[in-house]
């Protein structure tokens, strides 16, 4: 082997050889709706401004203090029924304070008071209505008809912020196709006096084809689809003032069809600050503007690379100041934060970790620490630490290994962990930020005790380059060494996107460890440079030759699995979703004779057919990097098919639209090449609900078919 391997642990998640409950495809693809996913506190989380915390159980709403772990009151649904007598369960809670809690009922968000047992506040809004979001603050929700953007209180139902007949413009939604952080397009004041709001101009963004086959005739379902080289939105953000009720736009010209986002307001409402990034996404400016005047006020820092910027979070303000705030950035290679002053002064870099910070959860009453979430030294695990503000000396509050996802209380006194593992299905405790103690307060049962599965275990590979390559293998139940195994590569490969993670199955899909069992298959799954959460220089690496760096990694991945004794590497499969398709395809014609068995969904075939944000940021534009476009597009190796492929994909993927996998099936014609095709009427880039169980199987029907 040419190779070295090296394996940085094994972990054995044994789920059990006693029992002989026989763990089906459809039960496991479904096995959320079936109790095969570990139990949780429902609604956990913390009151405001208290030590104590709420979560459902049952028919009851249960509060309990941190430092007791005694549970101090509980509401029942029947104390809550008298005074909304429609309800039929209770309600997700979206904010909870020590004396309300807000909840969505219907077309109405309801503020009760838990302790008199009365309503405090009732907010109408139109029935229509999408991307809701509540201020307590301003008691007032922001929502979404069509293109524009309204405002609902207690007083009035339909306070119009925009009202624009050109459904090209559209307001109070995410821009940017969710690209940079952005998931949302509202932004409250910290006071909620005012509503920022993104807004987009999609004219110079074409129009994509999708057909509407339930209709009698089918009908056109055009939507808009900037693909990589062409037109794109013009973006703007607007602010509403509530006393006023009038809209004022920040000046800003984007006719270059730059990008706007990581929109924060600063503490005293003054000022708005705003990332803005070149259309190239090669330099940033972090500007600050007036919302009085709309006016830019100052640029407090620029970010440039040869490759690309790509600032994803909101500036987080210091307690108790209007000026100085935390900063997201990997300019020194990995995710670290750095401090910074309104006027543009760099105080410091606060920490200077070489692993990723993944968030900020909030600071202490005194506001000498900040709480952050990071991977820590083993990028498979998300762990909580708390840094001191002035020394930068940190202190790891998650101590058990694993993936841990945690919320810090107001005080910054106690964290609510919930973390698992391989071997820890779920548990949840509740950590000391001072001491570090911690109390386990719930610990779920493994769900699939009573099923004959077999093992994962993490392997860590040495790249070409010397890189640590992460990855899993699931074994079937009964594994005898002495046989010859079949392999499924489940593969993704792309950004922003790690499949292995010290976490309950690994990361894996439930079906994947049904499917070990149920065929007697050797599941492989291997994380790629330009995979997430190692770093700026590993996921880097792909920048215009996406597909070059993620196949030479996943054959050394091959390379492990023809090492092993009890591997059959005659019958080697590979499997992969969106980018995954991407690599699935790729790997399949560009190493023809190396896997028996393709099976891609909803595949890139040429990414000059994808969208201008993420498309753009790794591969340039098609006219300044012709060369790295030819090569990545898969068609161009269909000739090369030594095995059977499968394509699948949705009839109305707005993602990664049908064109890329109608052009691959128009090559195969003209090469007279046989390709298997399958498409999915009515779903977009995922299958999903009780379908999604029929996709599953179709794959894996397929791929134990073909992979002799």
């Amino acid at each position: 082997m040419k190779k070295l391997i090296s394996f940085l642990f094994i972990c054995t998640f044994i789920l059990g050889y006693s029992q002989q409950k026989e763990l089906s495809i459809e039960d496991a693809v479904l096995g959320y709706y079936k109790g095969l996913y570990p139990s949780s506190l429902s609604n956990l989380q913390w009151i405001e401004n208290t030590s104590n915390y709420a979560f459902k159980k049952e028919n009851e709403l249960i509060f309990t203090n941190a430092k007791t772990n005694k549970v101090v009151s509980n509401l029942s649904f029947e104390a809550l029924k008298k005074v909304y007598p429609e309800i039929k369960r209770l309600p997700y809670l979206q904010e909870i304070s020590a004396t309300d809690f807000t909840f969505q009922n219907g077309s109405s968000i309801e503020v009760y008071n838990y302790v008199s047992k009365s309503k405090s506040t009732s907010i109408h809004f139109d029935e229509n209505a999408k991307n809701t979001e509540y201020n307590s603050k301003a008691k007032a929700i922001a929502y979404t008809i069509d293109n524009n953007l309204f405002i609902a209180n207690a007083a009035n139902p339909k306070i119009v912020v925009t009202e624009i007949e050109d459904k090209n413009i559209v307001s109070g939604q995410a821009i940017h196709r969710s690209e940079f952080g952005i998931y949302k397009g509202t932004f409250w004041s910290p006071k909620g006096n005012y509503l920022a709001f993104y807004q987009k101009d999609e004219s110079n963004v074409a129009d994509y084809p999708l057909v509407d086959i339930n209709t009698y005739p089918a009908s056109l379902k055009n939507i808009k689809y900037p693909m990589a080289g062409q037109g794109s939105e013009i973006a703007k953000i607007g602010i509403f003032n509530l006393a006023t009720q009038s809209t004022t736009y920040l000046d800003i010209d984007t006719s270059d069809e730059h990008y706007l986002t990581n929109l924060s307001w600063t503490p005293d409402e003054k000022f708005v600050l705003v990332a803005e990034i070149n259309r190239g996404q090669n330099h940033v400016w972090y500007n600050r503007y007036s919302v009085e005047t709309g006016k830019k006020v100052n640029t407090l820092f620029e970010e440039t690379s040869d490759k690309w910027t790509e600032p994803e979070f909101d500036a987080v303000f210091l307690p108790k100041s209007t000026t100085n705030f935390l900063w997201f950035s990997e300019r020194d290679g990995f995710m670290n934060l750095y401090q910074y002053t309104s006027e543009g002064k760099l105080v410091k870099q606060l920490t200077k970790f070489d692993w990723v910070v993944t968030g900020i959860l909030g600071f202490d009453a005194l506001a000498k620490n900040v709480f952050i979430t990071g991977t820590g030294a083993d990028a498979r695990e998300s762990h909580t630490f708390k840094v001191n503000l002035k020394s930068g000396k940190y202190t790891k509050l998650t101590s058990t290994n694993g993936t841990h996802r945690t919320q810090l209380s107001t005080n910054g006194n106690y964290l609510i962990d919930s973390y698992s593992n391989l071997t820890t299905p779920n548990s949840i405790e509740i950590v000391e930020t001072k001491k570090g103690k911690s109390t386990l307060v719930y610990n779920a049962e493994n769900p699939l005790k009573e099923y004959n599965l077999g093992t994962t275990e993490f392997v860590t590979l040495k790249g070409t380059d010397g890189t640590d390559l992460y990855s899993r293998v699931i074994k079937p139940a009964n594994f005898d060494a002495s046989k010859k195994y079949p392999v499924l590569i489940y593969v993704y490969g792309g950004p922003h996107a790690q499949m292995n993670t010290n976490s309950w199955l690994g990361g894996a899909s439930l079906w994947m460890t049904a499917f070990s069992t149920l065929e007697d298959y050797i599941i492989f799954t291997l994380d790629n440079r330009g995979s997430a959460n190692r770093g700026f220089a590993f996921e880097s690496i792909i920048h215009r030759n996406l597909g070059d760096a993620e196949i030479e990694d996943q054959l050394t991945g091959v390379d492990y699995l023809k090492s092993l004794s009890y591997v059959d590497s005659s019958r080697i499969a590979v499997n992969g979703w969106s980018y995954g398709g991407f690599m699935t395809t790729s790997l399949m014609l560009r190493n023809p004779g190396m896997f028996t068995t393709a099976v891609a969904g909803g595949p890139v075939i040429d990414w000059k057919y994808y969208e201008v944000m993420y498309g753009e940021r790794y591969m340039d534009t098609p006219q300044e990097n012709p060369e790295g476009y030819e090569k990545t597009k898969v068609a161009n190796y269909i000739k090369n098919l030594d095995g059977k492929m499968l394509i699948i994909h949705g009839s109305v993927d707005p993602v990664v639209v049908p064109q890329h996998s109608m052009t691959l099936l128009q090559e195969a014609v003209k090469q007279k090449t046989q390709i298997d095709f399958f498409t999915y009427p009515m779903h977009e880039h995922n299958v999903r609900g009780v379908d999604r169980a029929h996709l599953v199987k179709k794959m894996l029907d397929y791929i134990v078919e073909n992979n002799k």
